[in-house]
Order: structure tokens, then C-alpha cells, then sequence
């Protein structure tokens, strides 16, 4: 599918759990035919509010980074390394820069699968290595809001951390990445900035420090399950269309209406 030529054009970077929100559930005879016309909860969701409202806001989606020749991580380190250290006009390992989506994007839309929560003790500061530590997500978020600062006709959303299912992880890691979690929403966000939040963790959770089992794929799978994928789907798509509308003002941090 094609844009038109003056569509807000958004675009969802990704691994398999993003996958699991994009598609969502389909329910009743949507669901019989689902295998026929490849339904997919976000850019269904995206046509209907199109045609309900009026606009011209067109969304795809891709996995970022690919597993090759990358490599299929897509944790603080990555971005950072492929939009901060390597930023310019021409892709990194055939990956699309800033400089790149911005020309072709009015939204970019980022997450993290659930490894990153898996936040080893490591140093008490920064050498901006793929080592999974506190101090290192947190540099290299800080690097990653100066870059997208440089764009402020782009408008950034960011996941909060998706979240780990208990047997996959430990009490020490998980509170790690509630740590990580609560320092990106209540310090590296800012107001009056382009960078947006959708708080995936505290849905995955509510509240705790690891995802509910209810909404798990299994009790040692921590991809969300479909049932969980037809809560958030809309969600992430109410709050993606209040970013561009209001600027994030009508929705909480997890796409609920205020």
C-alpha cells in the first residue's frame, strides 16, 4: 500500500513483540477470514479511524534492526549506535539512519523486546558498550534525545521497556528495569520536546516488576499473548493518533483517554 502524496506518514521500528501488538487479534467473523485478508489490528484500527475522521494518517511497519546484516538486538546500545554513532545520510549495515527516516517519516515509532530487561549490576558509569547496564541505557537515551532534538519536525513515541516474564529473569534484573523504567518517564521525558512515551511496561505489569502471567504467551515465554494484544492494540493506536492531534494531551502514558 502507497501513501498519498500529503499523508501524515508514520513508521513502526520492531522485533516479534512489537509484531504481536501490530497484528493483534482478530475476533468473530474477522476471524474466520482473517487468513484471507491478513487482518492487522493497527493498520486496521489506522483505516477505520481514517475513514471515521477524515485524516490521511498512513502507518507501516518494519523490524529494525534486520538480523542481518546487523544483527536482531534492538536495545539502547543499537540505536544508539546506528543513529547516534553512525548517523549521517547513508545506512549503517544497510540500516536507515535519522537523517534517512526523517525525510520520509513525520513519525518514527521505537521499542525494545523483552531482553532488555536482563540489566546486569556491571559498572557504576557509562563506557557506552552493548553491555546491558543501567548507566550505559542511560547514556546512551541521553545521546538518543540530543539526535532526535535535531529533527523537531519529526515526532518520536517510545516504548517504555517490555517486560519479562519471572522465570526469565531475576528479582535484582527486574528491579533494574523498573528502575530504567520510572528514570525514562519521570526524568528523561520532558515536556515541550518532540520525544512521546507509550508505556508498554506498566500495561505488561500493572505496576509490579514483571509481565503478568495472564498475559504472557507461557510461563517461560515472555512475548504477549493475543489476548493482551487485543487490549493494547487500540491503545497504542489512541495514543499514537493523540501525539499527532494533541501533542500526547488526551492520553496517559498508556493510550487511555483522561
Amino acid at each position: 500500500m502507497t501513501p498519498d502524496a500529503n499523508a501524515y506518514k508514520i513508521i513502526f521500528l520492531h522485533h516479534s513483540t512489537g509484531q504481536v501488538i501490530w497484528d493483534g487479534k482478530a475476533s468473530g467473523t474477522r476471524a474466520f477470514t482473517s487468513i484471507f485478508n491478513k487482518y492487522k489490528a493497527v493498520p486496521e484500527w489506522f483505516t477505520e479511524y481514517n475513514k471515521a475522521n477524515g485524516t490521511d494518517y498512513f502507518i507501516t511497519e518494519q523490524n529494525f534492526p534486520k538480523a542481518k546484516p546487523y544483527g536482531w538486538n534492538n536495545y539502547p546500545y543499537d540505536y544508539y549506535d546506528i543513529w547516534v554513532k553512525n548517523a549521517g545520510p547513508e545506512p549503517y549495515m544497510e540500516e536507515p539512519t535519522l537523517e534517512m527516516l526523517s525525510k520520509d517519516y513525520d513519525m518514527i515509532i521505537f521499542k525494545h523486546c523483552f531482553p532488555v530487561g536482563n540489566i546486569v549490576a556491571g559498572a557504576d558509569s557509562a563506557d557506552n558498550s552493548a553491555e546491558k547496564t543501567l548507566p550505559n541505557y542511560k547514556a546512551q537515551y541521553l545521546a538518543l534525545k540530543d539526535k532526535m532534538a535535531e529533527f523537531p519536525d519529526t515526532k518520536f513515541l517510545i516504548w517504555t521497556a517490555a517486560a519479562l516474564v519471572e522465570s526469565q529473569t531475576n528479582a535484582e534484573e527486574a528491579k533494574r528495569t523498573r528502575e530504567f523504567v520510572d528514570w525514562v518517564i519521570n526524568e528523561w521525558d520532558t515536556p515541550d520536546d518532540n520525544i512521546y512515551l507509550w508505556d508498554f511496561y506498566n500495561l505488561e505489569t500493572e505496576g509490579g516488576q514483571y509481565l503478568k502471567p495472564e498475559y504472557a504467551k507461557s510461563s517461560g515465554d515472555s512475548h504477549p499473548n493475543k489476548s493482551f494484544a487485543q487490549k493494547a492494540s487500540p491503545l497504542f493506536c489512541q495514543r499514537i493518533v493523540d501525539v499527532i492531534e494533541t501533542n500526547g494531551q488526551k492520553t496517559g502514558l498508556t493510550g487511555e483517554t483522561k
